[in-house]
């Protein structure tokens, strides 16, 4: 047996949106119905950034993800977050791949928040509000395009130039670029930020808004006022991670928000277990933490992918 090597060029072209989307609301079914296993994901802090070792095991396949967060990489000409995954064949622990991880990362996360949106959101969402204007709001884009007809699209972000650059990227879409304020008043609002201070204000979210909390990936971080938790019907991808280093880790330590009042994991959505939004005028909120199921689902069908389409570097490692 060979270990497949896939890099980010080819991890990008083995990779459709409307697939891993597929295949990431799969893995949620899997986990809440016990045919998938996940340990908490692990920190590593250095001085610049920190480190996530994330292992999980779906249905064929084992990973691990390696990744880091080290938000001064830009200077350096590097992207902020990166990562490789190892995939293996759980009945013999071959290792079938070591891939990059940075586009896997991008993808599943965006279709990870399109999923929720279309169990929380209301149907005839049109708007989408995007705080934040970096890699996660152009996926986020991508991806509720494909479940959502969107009227509008609204982008804030706290370097405007960035925001500009992003209206400019989509010309397919109505994008206005716009305060963070306004960005808020929309059907669907998408936090895609590093802050450790709540950048949405509770007085800014309309009744029947879906918001999918992103940014928010290790503890101290934060984005959505306090206030707004208690107000709303929140989902977490995991109880565990949300309750580490989710939007809802925060306001937890501070006794602000209590653990018995998350209504439910987005697995419990997916398969029935609880019921999504009551009705029209009800804030719902997903907490996303990332999971690494999220990321061996795709790495497994991007495996299938590169064996199907064959002519991928590969070498025996083992």
């Amino acid at each position: 047996m060979s270990t497949l090597l896939l890099g980010k060029k080819e991890v990008a072209e083995l990779l459709d949106m409307g697939e891993v989307m597929r295949v990431v609301e799969q893995a949620f079914r899997d986990y809440a119905s016990g045919c998938a296993q996940m340990p908490a994901k692990v920190y590593i802090r250095v001085p610049k950034g920190d480190f996530r070792a994330m292992p999980a095991a779906v249905p064929n396949a084992v990973g691990v993800k390696w990744v880091n967060v080290h938000l001064s990489n830009h200077e350096r000409g590097l992207p902020s977050i990166m990562g490789i995954l190892i995939l293996s064949d759980p009945d013999t622990a071959y290792p079938l791949a070591i891939m990059d991880a940075t586009e896997i990362t991008a993808y599943r996360t965006a279709a990870t928040s399109a999923n929720a949106s279309r169990y929380l959101a209301r149907p005839e969402s049109r708007t989408l509000g995007l705080i934040g204007a970096g890699r996660q709001a152009c996926m986020h884009l991508q991806s509720h395009a494909l479940v959502f007809p969107l009227k509008k699209v609204r982008v804030y972000d706290i370097q405007p130039q960035a925001a500009e650059a992003f209206v400019r990227r989509f010309p397919q879409f109505y994008v206005e670029a716009s305060s963070a304020e306004e960005a808020a008043m929309s059907d669907i609002v998408c936090t895609l930020t590093p802050s450790t201070a709540p950048v949405v204000k509770s007085a800014w979210i309309k009744s029947g808004t879906h918001i999918n909390a992103v940014g928010a990936d290790a503890p101290g971080k934060q984005e959505l006022d306090p206030t707004l938790l208690s107000s709303a019907r929140v989902v977490v991808d995991d109880l565990t991670q949300a309750c580490h280093a989710g939007e809802i880790n925060v306001p937890l330590r501070q006794g602000l928000f209590r653990k018995e009042q998350v209504w439910a994991t987005l697995g419990e959505i997916i398969t029935g277990c609880k019921t999504g939004r009551r009705d029209g005028q009800e804030i719902t909120i997903f907490d996303s933490t990332g999971l690494a199921i999220e990321d061996v689902a795709t790495a497994w069908l991007i495996y299938q992918r590169a064996k199907e389409r064959g002519g991928y570097q590969s070498m025996d490692i083992v």
